[in-house]
């Protein structure tokens, strides 16, 4: 497959998956969205499971850029800047819909080993991101030396993951979320914490 043609049939799901979710999603929707024949979809995914482990690989493409992108001059400055990225308030891209639909995909990955692997790497990325700030974070002194940095990478992931499925559930603002954990990084993790904070 050349990657155009790749690409303008993923970047066709994701519109497909936006609109009309994962459940009720078909091969025809997204032949639809990309313009093209469903034999044309056909030709390159041979079943819809088959396309959809191909657009996590494409999502998570792009979230790794994403992620990776983060600036900030110190490692505070980084993690509040991370913190940003991952939780961006749900309407803005991707959108209430897209989080929905995403939610649906991973309600399938107890049954799909392919799905399972997929997201497993979207949570493995975001905790080496995480760690590497937090450990270069307690090596400057910015961060509290008390700190592990693994337990607090795994649990902001766990938090940040939660913090997503609430706000798709409960339609909860992200921004709340992001308040609350910030927050958590300012007394838990940040050397200049309140002395009383509890780790």
């Amino acid at each position: 497959m050349d990657d155009d043609t790749a690409t303008e049939i993923l970047a066709a799901t994701y519109r497909a998956l936006c609109q009309h979710g994962y459940a009720a999603l078909t091969v025809k929707d997204i032949a639809a969205e990309a313009d093209r024949s469903k034999a044309s979809i056909h030709y390159y995914y041979d079943s819809k499971e088959n396309l959809f482990t191909q657009f996590l690989d494409f999502l998570y493409e792009r979230y790794t850029a994403k992620i990776s992108a983060v600036d900030g001059n110190t490692p505070r400055e980084e993690l509040t800047s991370l913190l940003d990225t991952v939780l961006i308030d749900g309407r803005t891209i991707p959108g209430q819909e897209f989080r929905t639909a995403l939610l649906e995909i991973k309600a399938q990955a107890p049954y799909n080993d392919a799905f399972r692997t997929q997201l497993a790497r979207f949570d493995a990325v975001l905790f080496d991101q995480l760690r590497e700030i937090i450990v270069a974070g307690v090596e400057t002194g910015e961060f509290d030396d008390t700190v592990e940095p693994s337990v607090a990478a795994e649990f902001l992931v766990t938090t940040i993951t939660g913090a997503h499925t609430r706000h798709v559930a409960t339609d909860r603002s992200i921004d709340r979320f992001n308040e609350t954990i910030t927050r958590y990084a300012e007394t838990h993790l940040f050397a200049d914490a309140p002395a009383e904070a509890t780790r």
